[in-house]
């Protein structure tokens, strides 16, 4: 008799809890996957390795055999380097995509006088890339990736563009999360060419992500994925209102106040299969 595999998870994002907490969703994304584990999911999560993280705390350590990738950003390689560590409540593993030039500094996304950095748009693409290079180098081939906030969303447009052709993402379904707008800058007038530069992609493909204003990065993630969950109450009417459900787009209104993951979780299993 064949044995059936476990279908499998995977979280792509910014912050989640212990480890980078930016907004409460954080919490939430803990409790989805361990909520998912223990539900019989097969998971993993992928997150930047920010200069706030405590290695020593987490356990962080590097991952050599995944290790030693170049990631090319506007022309130029970029080395990364993977580290693990295991969630603290739960048995499953967390990757941290890391580089001296992109995290090693001790703040997110502005600096000690709260100026959002010049190079966001550069470790927003190196990210992505990243990530995904990462997945393929596991040859792990999730059935549902989870991508929350801005710093992530050109991952489900890398997914239906330059890497729809890879067998790992072949039956992947992708779910964005964006909650409210966190900064009132833009990556820049430069985002789009540093993007194209990047990565062999069609201007039509990035369009919808213009100056990388934080609008503009979740419209991206949220019309490139397959559902988008909104998941603050000051989440932008803009958003909500040019991403409606269709019969190919699921759309989950998600108060991050509430610890029940239930209408998440039923979402997961509804694009699954499972």
């Amino acid at each position: 008799m064949a044995v059936l595999q476990k279908k499998k998870v995977l979280f792509i994002s910014h912050e989640m809890a212990p480890y980078n907490e930016e907004t409460d969703f954080a919490r939430i994304l803990n409790a989805l996957a361990v909520k998912s584990n223990d539900s019989g999911y097969e998971v993993r999560a992928i997150m930047p390795r920010f200069g706030t993280i405590n290695e020593r705390r987490h356990r962080l350590h590097e991952v050599v055999r995944l290790s030693g990738i170049n990631i090319t950003v506007d022309k130029e390689d970029y080395p990364l380097v993977i580290k693990v560590a295991s969630l603290p409540n739960a048995r499953l593993q967390v990757y941290f995509m890391d580089n001296e030039d992109m995290f090693k500094r001790k703040q997110t996304f502005h600096d000690e006088n709260s100026n959002f950095y010049d190079d966001n748009a550069i470790r927003t693409i190196f990210f992505c890339k990243g990530a995904l290079e990462t997945v393929k180098k596991f040859g792990w081939p999730p059935d549902i990736i989870h991508v929350h906030g801005w710093m992530s969303s050109l991952i489900p447009m890398y997914i239906k563009s330059f890497y729809k052709k890879e067998p790992v993402f072949a039956n992947s379904k992708i779910i964005f999360s964006a909650t409210k707008n966190i900064f009132e800058d833009e990556l820049g007038d430069q985002f789009s060419k540093q993007i194209l530069s990047s990565t062999p992609l069609k201007e039509k493909d990035i369009e919808v992500y213009g100056s990388g204003s934080n609008l503009e990065m979740y419209m991206g993630g949220a019309k490139n994925a397959d559902a988008a969950i909104f998941t603050d109450i000051d989440t932008d009417a803009k958003l909500i209102n040019a991403i409606k459900p269709t019969r190919s787009k699921k759309v989950l209104n998600f108060a991050s106040e509430t610890d029940d993951v239930t209408e998440i979780m039923d979402l997961y299993n509804n694009l699954a299969g499972k």
